[in-house]
C-alpha cells in the first residue's frame, strides 16, 4: 500500500484522480458562477444553510449535529450568506484549477476536503463522500500527487523560500 503513495510511477494514478476532482470542482463552481442566486444575492446558499439549520418550517434539519445547525443558522441570521456564497464559488474554482494544474496540490486537496466535509455536515451527500475520500488519498500521497504538474517546479522553490525564512527566524531568536 505504501508504494501507491510513494513510488514515482503512482503519480500517474494521482494525476488522473487530481484531474477528475479538479473537473468536478470547476464544473460546480462554473454552475454557481452563472447563477445570480449564488454570486449576486447569495439566496441559493441561504436556502442550503436554512435547510441544514432546520430553519424551514415542517422540514427536518439537514445537519445532524446541533453545533453545525447553529453555525449554519448564524450564517443565515447574520446575512453572511451574501458574501459567503461568493467565497464558496471562488473556493470551488480555485481548488479545481489548482488540482488540475497540480500546483500546491496537497493544500488544494485539504481545501477541497474541508469543503466536502462541510457539505456533508450540512446534510448533502451527492458526490461529496467520494470526493472527500479521494482528497484524503491525495493528501496521503503528498508531493507524489503533484509530481506530474506544476508542483514539480513550485515545491522545490517553496522549500527554499521557507527554509531560508526559517533559518532567518531561528538566527534572530
Amino acid at each position: 500500500m505504501r508504494k501507491i503513495f510513494t513510488e514515482k510511477w503512482s503519480s500517474v494514478i494521482w494525476l488522473v484522480v487530481r484531474v477528475w476532482l479538479g473537473y468536478q470542482w470547476i464544473e460546480a463552481g462554473l454552475h454557481k458562477l452563472s447563477d445570480p442566486k449564488w454570486v449576486q444575492t447569495g439566496e441559493a446558499l441561504k436556502g442550503f444553510l436554512s435547510k441544514a439549520a432546520g430553519l424551514i418550517p415542517n422540514v427536518p434539519a439537514g445537519a445532524h449535529y446541533t453545533w453545525y445547525q447553529s453555525f449554519a443558522a448564524s450564517l443565515v441570521n447574520s446575512g453572511a450568506y451574501t458574501w459567503f456564497a461568493k467565497l464558496v464559488v471562488a473556493g470551488e474554482l480555485l481548488t479545481g484549477t489548482a488540482l488540475i494544474l497540480g500546483i500546491v496540490t496537497t493544500f488544494a486537496a485539504v481545501v477541497g476536503a474541508f469543503m466536502n466535509l462541510n457539505f456533508m455536515l450540512a446534510g448533502s451527500a451527492s458526490t461529496n463522500p467520494v470526493m472527500y475520500t479521494l482528497e484524503i488519498l491525495l493528501i496521503l500521497a503528498g508531493i507524489n500527487a503533484g509530481l506530474i504538474g506544476l508542483d514539480y517546479y513550485v515545491v522545490p522553490f517553496l522549500r527554499k523560500v521557507f527554509s531560508r525564512a526559517y533559518r532567518t527566524v531561528k538566527e534572530e531568536a
